[in-house]
Parts: structure tokens; sequence; C-alpha cells
């Protein structure tokens, strides 16, 4: 085997293998290291939400970018991914969560999206069964979505093997270095040789990193999530309560109830294991949202690392080392940023120009500004 490559991508989640999939495309010699299974790290442990609320026009443009590629994937792989349009319905219990969203939707619907606030009368004929008590207001988009992972990484997968592109799996990376070129070692002695990389391993690219001297604000934590039995479908929007003890959860096409909360405190660290605490309170959390979720039957609870920065936004851009690029930290948003991360990144990685602004996603930025919807 030939271990020289044009570019070679470190992580097989949805980010990498999204930007792999558009620049196999471009006729390079092109190798994807991943340290387990496509997607095992976040991505397959994500609940599969898409939204374009955000509160920054270059995220919102990122994910109107998303929004449409999500859209077109059925038809582009041959397979449904499971990409369907219920919304999003983002509550509000307190004024200034309430006066976040009016500033948000104001940006949003300058930037084009189909987004609304509405009262909380409006939110229950959108939710027949939602409990309404003290919500004060909601943001709501028709358009946000929700997709199968899995579909999704299959179909990049078929694309980059079609394409030529090469994927390594089970082959974790032990040292990375830079001389004329990049050369990478695998933990079973395999080296591999690229004139450039792309570190895109979630909660693993701050490691890998410090092998070449980069210091990155990532900083892995932990978060479960469970998904229930199928029930009769009666809701379509992903619902997400901010408040201290509130979750977020959606109902699938196939019925089942999948949902999460962000734990307080956050739990730090590449974890896959679970507390006894987090059923009996999202649980809980939910039926106080949806009292018809009482009789719901779990059927599985699992954990992840979500990939944080100092102002939860992502750091997608090329570093100080030549040639070598980062797309990764992406705070929960992976899954949802991925197509259009993955189709920028590769255009800018071959032309040295992004398509759209990605400054607020640089590695040098001050890190101050907040993403006020994590």
């Amino acid at each position: 085997m030939n271990n020289n490559y044009d570019i070679a991508i470190i992580g097989g989640g949805i980010i990498g293998m999204a930007t792999a999939y558009y620049l196999s495309s471009k006729n390079i010699k092109l190798i994807v290291i991943e340290r387990e299974t496509i997607g095992s790290g976040s991505t397959s442990r994500c609940i599969g939400g898409i939204r374009q609320q955000f509160s920054t026009p270059s995220s919102i443009k990122i994910m109107k970018e998303n929004l449409k590629l999500f859209s077109e994937m059925e038809e582009e792989f041959g397979f449904s991914v499971e990409f369907e349009q219920g919304g999003y319905l983002l509550l509000a219990h307190n004024e200034k969560l309430l006066e976040v969203f009016k500033n948000n939707v104001k940006i949003q619907q300058q930037e084009g999206v189909k987004v609304s606030l509405i009262s909380a009368g409006e939110a229950k004929k959108i939710v027949p069964s939602l409990n309404v008590d003290g919500v004060l207001g909601a943001a709501y988009c028709p358009d946000d979505a929700q997709a199968y992972p899995f579909y999704i990484l299959k179909g990049y997968k078929e694309g980059i093997e079609k394409n030529g592109g090469q994927i390594l799996t089970g082959k974790p990376v032990v040292n990375l270095q830079k001389k004329d070129n990049f050369l990478i070692e695998l933990e079973d002695g395999t080296k591999i040789e690229a004139d450039k990389v792309l570190l895109s391993a979630g909660p693993w690219t701050k490691e890998i990193g410090k092998i070449i001297g980069l210091d990155l604000p990532i900083f892995p934590e932990r978060h479960e999530a469970m998904i229930t039995s199928r029930m009769d479908k009666f809701f379509d929007p992903m619902i997400v309560d901010y408040r201290s003890d509130g979750c977020y959860f959606q109902q699938l096409q196939t019925g089942q109830i999948i949902g999460c909360f962000t734990p307080i405190p956050n739990v730090p660290g590449i974890r896959e294991d679970v507390s006894p605490d987090f059923l009996p309170q999202i649980a809980k959390r939910m039926v106080r949202l949806v009292p018809a979720l009482k009789n719901a039957s779990i059927l599985r609870h699992w954990s992840g690392s979500y990939s944080m920065t100092p102002d939860g936004s992502p750091i997608v851009d090329e570093t100080n080392i030549k040639d070598l690029y980062v797309s990764a930290g992406m705070s929960g948003h992976g899954f949802m940023f991925g197509p259009a991360l993955g189709k920028y990144m590769a255009h800018f990685m071959l032309t040295g120009k992004w398509l759209v602004d990605f400054s607020e996603f640089a590695i040098d930025r001050d890190f101050s500004g907040k993403e006020s919807l994590k």
C-alpha cells in the first residue's frame, strides 16, 4: 500500500466524513483515519436535531445551507436519511430568555429564516399536549428538522469510497509530525504521509493537537441521552426547555421519543459511562412539559461527549502550522453543522478561500463572545 496522500483526515465522525465526501470528488488522493468505527465518537450518540435558530449571522447562514444539503441527501445517496422538517419550538419561562429570543429572531429573520416569536397559546396549538404553565413565549421555526445520523454516515462512506477515497478504521493516531510533509503514525505501527491534514476527531482533537504542539481550547464533557419505545405520533417539533432543570426532546418518524438535557454542573472528560439519576430526572422533566409521556417506556440510555469551546462556537480554520487544519469544538452542534462545514472546509483546504465569512470560527479569535442558544 502506498501510504502517501494529498490529504489525511483524522476523525471519521460527521465532520471528517462530510469534508472527505466533498474532497473525494476533486480527484485527490485522500484517506480518513478513524480510531474506532465510523461515527463511533459523538456522531452516533447524538439525537439528530437540525436547527437554524442560532444567534450569529455566520452560524445561521451555515445552518440554512445545511438544511438544503440535508434535504437533498435522499436523492443524492439513493436512500432515505429520515429527514423530516418537524420544526424546533424553544420555550421561554422567564423575561430574560424571552428578550434573548426576541433579539435572535430579528437576526434570524434578517437572514431569511422562517422563524417567529409566538405566545404560549400559539405554542400549545402547535403541540396540543404541551403544558404551557409558566411559559411566557416561544421561538418557533417550522422548517427546522431531524435526520438519522447513521444513514448520513453511510451515504458519505459510500460516496468517499466510490470516488476512490480510503477509510481506515480501528486505527488510533499516536504520533503526528511536520517535516517536508506530515508524518502520521498509527497505534499498529502504520506510517502515513500527507501534504495536508485535517484534525476533526471530536473530543480527541485536543490531545492529538498536543502531539504536534497545538493548545486548542476544546474541552470534552459527558452528556447523556435516552430513547423510548415506539408510540403513536402526536407531536412534530423538537421541544427545548432552557430552564436549569429543563431538557430537549423530539418524536422521531418511528414514533420513538429521543431526548437529553445539559447536566449542571458539567461532567468533564471523554466518558461513555451513564449516571443512575439521569433517567428519573429526564422522565420528570419531560412529563412536566408533556404529561402524555407519563406512560412512555424508556428503551435505551447512553452517553457521549460534547466538545466545548469557551464561546460555544466551533473552531474551523487553518492552524499556525501551514497545511494543518482544525474542524472541531462543535459544542453539541456537530451533527447539524456537519454537511456545510464539510463542504466549506473542503473548498478552503483546496483554494485557501472561504465561501462564507468564517471569522467567528477562527482559531485565533478572543472567545469572549457567546452563542446564546448553545
